[in-house]
């Protein structure tokens, strides 16, 4: 914003060059603020000059920054302090007025400006994504988090954001899993008994292993998935039985991490199928193979697209390119996002192809795929158990926050807390649940990680309790000033820049919008990571710097310390963390 002020001033003096002699550098909010690609502006001089836009008498990069210089002039409402360093870099500072002013317009209402002119869309979000009768595992942790977040920002620009959940509820597992059911809880079928399971994973791991041990109960599990995808009275109770006993069980890992979503699942898209053959057929893009399979090849990949089995079954492909259409043809979706593990990258890519090949994206809809990587172990392979087991997921919140509660016990000991026994569980499980989300958000999703307690629990660095703490000792301060010194929050006055460190937050502060833009198109929230933690450590610095309490500059610095509140809430609630005044 501040860029485009002075981009203003310049345009109005210098015209044509002003657009190719420099670029922004955010990066360095300190000191530079604008910067000069040395090599970059002397090719695009030669480009002026030889267009003629180039006034005669500029010779080189210096004599360039000079001009610049003296059109930007020293009463500029924006920059002041410029100076020509090297071979032609311009520096300047952002005058502490205009600081000021941006700190007590956000001040009026709290609320972080955002990027202008975003049009409002439609977008999908397909994230979490568990498979019925099966637990919840380490495996589910990313895409759930990382879809939560997406969502938030989207939401927060104006976007229709519809959160999908592409449960796995259909398919051939069924008629294992049902006879199962069957045979253990004899009444079911009848509605006279419901089925007290409390672990799914192992009652699917029993179920398959009959279904490998036993012929007579393989055949049977067979026979129930045709009937099961003829509509039989009896299976379809049982299925929706399953259903809700694992949706039951999905909602404590959705309470635990504040998950709003809308279940989709892979049955919903059943008779969305034949249509979507039909319609590839018609275009002639669907091919017959031997035997029979329907298939769509798309440019690039050797295995192809199969919307139809040689049996007449359906299968993933099938699913996904139903799902795609309903997205973009019925919820008029302008943008599609998934967000799977990194290994269905190729598979999203062909189902993308064919969608586009077909017509679908007509109006440019921007179809997305968030891959992310493996949650590792210390040993650098996939999160277990030391069984070898795949963690469950509820299990491994609760160990944060069970962790977290016995840290918290130990500082009201040690006379260190600012909570009572009465806070310890709900505390606990803010900062238990935040940590293991940020430990997760705060890094590129592409990436593998090792999954740590200790680190993530760690109350230095660049971690969720740190970022919690940072900000609860803000909130102490400002708790002080009103108990202890008669300070009235809500009659401060105005921002008053006298210190370095006053400046610093300010900066870290409006970095906001730049950050959500940037987040919008890639959709990766460790950038808003990166700016609360920027935000924290200038707020930390702030406050250890600049004495607050009883200054001369109470006020105004009291007013930084609610700005800095307001802003990191906001953050957070990008995130997906709680709120947490007191630690």
């Amino acid at each position: 914003r501040h860029i485009r002020l002075l981009e203003e001033r310049l345009d109005q003096q210098l015209s044509e060059m002003t657009k190719v002699i420099y670029q922004v550098d955010w990066c360095e909010w300190e000191r530079t603020v604008l910067r000069k690609d040395a090599a970059a502006a002397n090719e695009k001089k030669l480009a002026l000059k030889d267009s003629g836009k180039l006034p005669p008498d500029i010779k080189s990069p210096p004599m360039l920054a000079k001009a610049i210089l003296e059109a930007i002039g020293h009463e500029n409402p924006v920059v002041t302090e410029l100076s020509v360093n090297g071979p032609g870099f311009v520096s300047c500072r952002i005058r502490a007025s205009l600081l000021q002013d941006h700190a007590n317009k956000f001040l009026e209402t709290k609320i972080l400006p955002l990027p202008p002119n975003i049009k409002p869309q439609v977008c999908v979000v397909d994230f979490s994504s568990p498979n019925i009768a099966k637990e919840m595992h380490v495996g589910h942790l990313r895409s759930t988090i990382i879809g939560e977040s997406v969502c938030r920002i989207l939401e927060l620009v104006g976007h229709k954001v519809h959160r999908v959940n592409h449960v796995g509820d259909w398919g051939t597992q069924f008629g294992m899993l049902i006879q199962f059911l069957r045979e253990e809880y004899p009444n079911v079928g009848e509605g006279g008994e419901i089925p007290n399971i409390t672990d799914l994973t192992v009652f699917y791991k029993n179920a398959k292993q009959r279904f490998d041990e036993s012929p007579e109960f393989k055949k049977k599990a067979q026979l129930n998935v045709v009937d099961l995808q003829s509509g039989n009275k009896e299976c379809l109770s049982i299925w929706k039985l399953l259903c809700d006993i694992s949706r039951g069980e999905f909602e404590k890992v959705y309470t635990r991490l504040d998950i709003t979503i809308e279940e989709f699942g892979e049955s919903f898209y059943n008779d969305k199928i034949p249509p979507v053959i039909e319609e590839f057929e018609k275009a002639g893009i669907l091919k017959s193979e031997e035997g029979g399979a329907k298939c769509v090849f798309c440019d690039g990949f050797k295995i192809p697209l199969m919307l139809q089995k040689s049996d007449g079954g359906y299968g993933y492909d099938s699913t996904d390119m139903a799902a795609l259409k309903y997205r973009l043809k019925d919820l008029n979706a302008d943008r599609v996002i998934a967000i799977t593990d990194f290994s269905q990258a190729d598979h999203f890519k062909m189902i993308y192809a064919a969608g586009k090949a077909i017509g679908w994206t007509d109006r440019g809809q921007r179809l997305d795929h968030i891959g992310f990587g493996t949650v590792q172990g210390e040993d650098g392979k996939r999160f277990k158990t030391r069984s070898g087991d795949t963690v469950r997921l509820v299990d491994l919140l609760d160990e944060a926050a069970s962790r977290m509660k016995d840290s918290l016990k130990q500082r009201i000991t040690d006379g260190g807390a600012h909570i009572t026994d009465d806070d310890v569980h709900e505390v606990a499980e803010a900062i238990g649940y935040g940590s293991v989300k940020y430990f997760d958000l705060r890094r590129n999703p592409t990436s593998n990680y090792k999954f740590s307690y200790d680190m993530m629990l760690d109350t230095k660095g660049d971690t969720g309790v740190y970022l919690l703490y940072a900000r609860a000792r803000v909130e102490s301060i400002l708790a002080k000033a009103e108990a202890e010194y008669g300070a009235d929050l809500n009659n401060l006055g105005q921002v008053t820049i006298t210190h370095e460190a006053e400046r610093n937050l300010i900066l870290a502060l409006q970095q906001f919008p730049d950050v959500i833009t940037l987040t919008l198109d890639d959709l990766f929230p460790y950038h808003v990571c990166q700016y609360v933690y920027e935000l924290a450590n200038a707020a930390t610095d702030f406050v250890s710097r600049c004495r607050v309490l009883g200054s001369d500059e109470m006020p105004s610095r009291l007013l930084l310390c609610q700005a800095t509140v307001a802003a990191m809430q906001q953050a957070f609630d990008l995130l997906g963390i709680r709120h947490v005044k007191r630690i």
